[in-house]
């Protein structure tokens, strides 16, 4: 093969195959969709992994105060 020609994408092998099975079999394989992938789903902010991690409590003058507040 040159290359401009390619290698065809769907092969009959059956010679007794009429052409709307040959159509149902194309609807199908189209209907299947490309190799691009799925999106990726967004993580939802319970679900973090960071969530799970303690945070840095505050140091210093007035620390305490501050540790009780939301971070």
């Amino acid at each position: 093969m040159g290359q401009d020609e390619k290698a065809p994408l769907l092969r009959v092998v059956n010679a007794d195959a009429t052409p709307e099975e040959v159509a149902a079999i194309v609807a199908v394989l189209s209907s299947l969709g490309g190799a691009a992938p799925a999106p990726r789903r967004p993580v939802r902010a319970w679900a973090s992994p960071e969530r799970q991690v303690r945070r840095t409590l505050p140091h210093g003058r007035g620390g305490w105060r501050s540790s009780g507040l939301p971070g």
